[in-house]
């Protein structure tokens, strides 16, 4: 119960600047790097902090990356395996997730 309340509160944000999604976890970054090509994102690599692996932070931060892909108006190419995974997962990702 107390997980679900801390992903509650969890929220992505978009650094354009830096091409990356982040999530603040706990005083920790976590995220997802992209390059923008042709209209597109390719999401080429997440990475949660190890000290908060295992504890569904990386599902949690590709699918609300992937909300913010859908509010944005972005189609996007998962390069990263982790990334492929979780798209497979759900079909509500299959109109923006290559």
């Amino acid at each position: 119960m107390q997980n679900n309340i801390i992903m509650d509160n969890l929220t992505v944000q978009h650094e354009k600047d830096n091409h990356r999604f982040t999530m603040a976890i706990n005083g920790e970054i976590a995220k997802v790097a992209y390059q923008l090509r042709d209209g597109k994102m390719y999401l080429t690599y997440s990475e949660v902090p190890y000290n908060l692996r295992g504890k569904g932070y990386g599902k949690e931060l590709v699918e609300r990356t992937f909300e913010q892909l859908t509010k944005e108006g972005y189609k996007a190419v998962a390069v990263c395996s982790y990334i492929k995974a979780v798209a497979r997962r759900s079909e509500k990702w299959n109109a923006i997730i290559q």
